[in-house]
């Protein structure tokens, strides 16, 4: 009878090791998951049959408290209809500051209960804001030209006046060089873009200076606008040669535009700590501050009549922004409305 006793005990030991091994691998398990969930970037939350949460990552943790209020309420009222069978979701925009993005959806699972996901998908929404801008601005950027190219080539075959020829003849040129500068400022744009710097190589800031002011020469003088170089002489950066010389002469260009008949325009270069600082200086009507976040965006204009009678594309800024950070650097930009702007673009020095 002892004997049978012990042999119960003995099973009964057994299952209970079996069972505690099992518990042990099953918590292992289970923490391992959490730990996976915990990595991920999504918001991921796991509900049962009542709606209770059984399972909430660290990234959906982020979306609880005050000010994240209408996240969570609709993570809550997916989750309600997806235990019901039925799968749901959003795209929530949040106005912010900053402006943000979410894609949440919800998923009945086969067991019982649901899933919800939350991804902040604010870049993903911006990158098809300007991808939409740029299709709208670069169509109208081209419509313009095309179009009056096509009425003054009508009026031009009715002409009989060589005078009244001459002068649409001169106004189809002027219209066929404003759509190639915005045809040949897309492609070195492009190019900028997804190639990057070019060369790795040790560049003379001084070379780069003075083939950018050579560059704009022409518009200079026609505007009378003095160009002046200034600065630290014989700094070097580490970087293309080609994309930085564009980079400043966008910027001479850009300040020669926007400056006053007669006025001075001053290109400086100098050095602070283990940084170069192009910096280019016009003394013109400046930029409001309500437009100074956005003077680096493609086809963004301050001046809509002005870049129109200069013939700007609204596309330099953007070039020199990209060229900046191609080379690990940025442009900065300080400016008074009616007293002028400076645009300065850092870039590591050169270290042997």
């Amino acid at each position: 009878m002892r004997v049978a006793r012990h042999d119960q005990l003995a099973s009964l030991q057994r299952d209970l090791a079996a069972s505690a091994a099992r518990l042990s691998v099953s918590q292992t398990e289970l923490h391992r998951l959490r730990r996976a969930l915990d990595a991920l970037p999504v918001g991921v939350v796991l509900v049962d049959d009542h709606g209770q949460v059984q399972v909430r990552n660290t990234a959906a943790s982020a979306y609880e408290g005050h000010g994240r209020v209408l996240v969570w309420e609709a993570v809550e009222r997916h989750l309600r209809r997806a235990v019901t069978g039925r799968s749901s979701g959003q795209l929530l925009e949040l106005f912010g500051p900053p402006r943000t993005s979410l894609q949440i959806d919800a998923v009945p699972l086969r067991d019982g209960g649901a899933l919800a996901t939350i991804e902040d998908v604010s870049e993903r929404a911006r990158v098809d804001r300007v991808r939409t801008d740029f299709v709208a601005n670069i169509s109208h950027e081209l419509k313009t030209p095309v179009g009056a190219m096509a009425v003054l080539a009508e009026a031009l075959a009715e002409a009989d006046e060589p005078e009244i020829v001459e002068r649409l003849a001169a106004r189809i040129s002027a219209e066929a060089h404003r759509a190639a500068r915005t045809i040949d400022d897309l492609l070195e744009l492009s190019r900028i873009e997804l190639g990057g710097p070019a060369l790795r190589e040790a560049v003379d800031v001084d070379t780069v200076v003075a083939e950018a002011v050579e560059r704009t020469a022409t518009a200079a003088e026609h505007r009378e606008v003095s160009v002046r170089r200034a600065g630290t002489p014989g700094l070097s950066v580490w970087g293309d040669a080609r994309q930085l010389t564009s980079a400043v002469a966008n910027l001479v260009d850009n300040a020669v535009k926007y400056s006053e008949d007669g006025a001075e325009v001053v290109v400086a270069a100098r050095a602070e700590d283990r940084t170069v600082l192009v910096e280019v200086i016009d003394h013109g009507i400046g930029i409001p501050a309500t437009d100074l976040d956005r003077v680096f965006e493609r086809f963004y204009r301050v001046d809509q009549a002005r870049s129109r009678a200069t013939g700007g594309t609204g596309l330099g800024l953007s070039i020199v922004r990209h060229v900046a950070a191609n080379h690990a650097g940025r442009v900065t930009v300080v400016s008074r409305e009616g007293e002028g702007s400076t645009f300065t673009i850092h870039l590591p020095a050169f270290d042997e």
